[in-house]
């Protein structure tokens, strides 16, 4: 993103969408934040004698080795990027869309604004004495969870995608990497097994006005396995380094994204199909959460709104974050 939003009026609040759960705190903090519910997430007993038992955490591989120069370039693309359109890392608050007023949410214009009405979310239980992601001792940062409790469930109205939603919701690489142009595929298959690929899950669904999302969580050994795949073939440059399936041209950074929507320890890199487009337009986004990686796509022929797709990635990075 290369300029500041301009700051938008207050607007009067119109059906707003289900709360999710925010902590009490003594003061009135200026974004609420999706939090763990009480009785759900287990929280690490503070300066325990011993650590607890958690399940075994997968065999650590070696650091993945870089690619050269590609590497070094897009890593540093990817970082001033950040830094410039989303400020410092772990700098932004959690920002709930569906905990809003609407006077509190940036960009939303019209007191129609296209909102998508999505279930209550709560953070999936833990497995006993596991760690939170971004808990200090959990050095690889990874997610006890199960993976297909961590995605985002579909908004009322919407019609599944078989293909995204049966069993557990997981998916082949096969199944995420069709959303890449074919020849691109066979290095990025073969960079997922060399990166400790563990699993994906994925949902999908069709909105009545033919709105089409599908969300996929891909799952690493560890966060440094997920950020090598990352930065070798998906984003950070100022355009999308692979442009899903459907993208005519180019993708660039979305400026109309809400430069405050952001979770700690998170990364987003929110993309928006350039004019002049096809008879589809894509938006398509990625967030990176410690061992996991979320693909979120959204298209429809004609115009693909943006207020359900900036709610959609804010909810999923919440999840994860």
């Amino acid at each position: 993103m290369t300029g500041q939003m301009p700051e938008m009026p207050a607007l009067p609040e119109q059906n707003p969408s289900p709360q999710l759960a925010e902590p009490e705190a003594p003061e009135a903090p200026a974004v609420p934040q999706l939090t763990p519910a009480p009785e759900v997430l287990a929280e690490p007993a503070p300066e325990a004698p011993e650590a607890p038992e958690v399940p075994t955490e997968p065999e650590v591989l070696a650091e993945p080795t870089p690619k050269p120069e590609r590497r070094k370039l897009r890593a540093a693309l990817r970082w001033t990027a950040a830094v410039l359109v989303f400020g410092s890392l772990g700098a932004g608050v959690a920002y709930g869309i569906t905990e809003q007023t609407r006077t509190d949410f940036p960009g939303l214009s019209t007191e129609n604004d296209g909102r998508w009405v999505y279930p209550k979310l709560t953070k999936p239980a833990l497995p006993a004495g596991a760690e939170l992601p971004f808990d200090k001792g959990n050095t690889g940062q990874i997610h006890y969870a199960s993976l297909s409790a961590l995605l985002l469930p579909a908004p009322e109205g919407a019609k599944a995608v078989p293909a995204l939603g049966g069993g557990k919701n997981l998916v082949s690489a096969d199944r995420f990497l069709a959303e890449y142009p074919e020849e691109d595929r066979p290095e990025m298959k073969q960079d997922l097994t060399d990166d400790g690929l563990l699993d994906i899950a994925a949902r999908g669904w069709t909105m009545p006005d033919s709105t089409s999302t599908r969300i996929y969580l891909v799952r690493f050994r560890s966060s440094a396995f997920a950020d090598s795949f990352f930065v070798n073939h998906l984003g950070g440059d100022l355009d999308a380094t692979r442009p899903v399936i459907g993208v005519e041209d180019t993708a660039p950074f979305d400026e109309s994204y809400p430069p405050s929507a952001t979770v700690p320890s998170t990364e987003r890199v929110v993309y928006d199909e350039a004019a002049p487009r096809g008879a589809v337009h894509v938006r398509h986004a990625y967030i990176t959460a410690g061992d996991t990686i979320a693909l979120i796509v959204q298209s429809k022929k004609g115009t693909a709104a943006a207020v359900p797709f900036h709610q959609t990635v804010v909810l999923q990075n919440q999840l994860l974050g």
